[in-house]
């Protein structure tokens, strides 16, 4: 099936794509996963523009931002103000409204040039920079907004990249928290995101940014199969998968990954599992 011709940023060739998906599983399944480079591997899948030399670059250029910082400033605060200083004053990395429609927003390396991005894209500037630094950094996944913790849970602080690093108080972390779930702030919230978790999120939010414009299937379909690639994942993503073949007229294989779902699921869910092996049907109908 033809595909209409896509918009920039267009994806790897055949082979790039195997190689950066065979070393983003490897790094997925390491005991201590590298976030920064799995992000920019991330970036790899949905630029064919971003080579090694590219991805080389990108790194260097953390561990020059890092090279900036203070040496070891002192507590939570002094990093957490140091960070703001170099990285949301002088460099002017921040978040508009306008970065949630861009695929860019959610690639590290296009982050690092642009210096804008979606919430959690920025943190990973932030925790990567920080962490080269020494600082005691780690990711917080609050409901609808990522942001960045320093320190212990007894003298944690919490910054806000995507506002250009604002430190924030318990008041304007619970406004966060209420504005995006009506909901109070729990502890639970507040604990660190492991970096295969943070991976998973970003990978959703290429999903999100694909599903509202169709004609970026490809790019789901990417997000979704790097997502598979993680050793622990939704099932669902076998379904989505299989959908998004379909969609895209590969109905052959969109149908056996639908197969493949329901019989996951059968045990749990029999009647969702024979929906799922009605669509796997439907899917091959489609061939004639």
């Amino acid at each position: 099936m033809r595909h209409p011709r896509l918009p920039p940023p267009y994806p790897p060739p055949p082979e790039r794509s195997a190689e950066v998906r065979r070393l983003f599983g490897e790094e997925a399944r390491c005991e201590r996963p590298d976030l920064s480079a799995l992000c920019l591997l991330i970036g790899a899948e949905a630029d064919g523009s971003l080579d090694e030399a590219g991805v080389d670059t990108a790194q260097l250029e953390l561990d020059r931002l890092a090279g900036q910082l203070p040496y070891r400033p002192g507590g939570p605060h002094a990093w957490a103000q140091a960070l703001r200083r170099l990285l949301g004053e002088r460099y002017e990395f921040h978040g508009t409204p306008a970065d949630y429609q861009r695929l860019e927003s959610s690639l590290l390396h296009e982050v690092l040039r642009r210096r804008r991005g979606l919430p959690i894209l920025l943190s990973v500037v932030w925790m990567e920079v920080a962490r080269r630094a020494g600082a005691p950094v780690y990711g917080v996944a609050l409901p609808g907004h990522f942001v960045v913790g320093l320190g212990t849970a007894e003298e944690q602080v919490l910054a806000d990249p995507f506002d250009g690093g604002r430190v924030l108080t318990g008041a304007d972390a619970e406004l966060l928290v209420v504005g995006a779930t009506g909901t109070p702030l729990e502890p639970s919230m507040l604990v660190p995101a492991r970096p295969l978790e943070v991976v998973q999120r970003i990978l959703n939010n290429v999903r999100a940014w694909a599903a509202a414009r169709p004609e970026r299937s490809d790019v789901a379909l990417r997000a979704v199969e790097l997502g598979l690639l993680l050793p622990s994942h939704p099932a669902r993503l076998r379904h989505e998968r299989g959908e998004l073949l379909v969609q895209r007229g590969e109905f052959m294989e969109g149908a056996a990954e639908l197969e493949a779902y329901a019989h996951l699921i059968e045990v749990v869910d029999e009647p969702a599992a024979r929906k799922v092996r009605q669509q796997a049907r439907t899917a091959r109908a489609m061939l004639n």
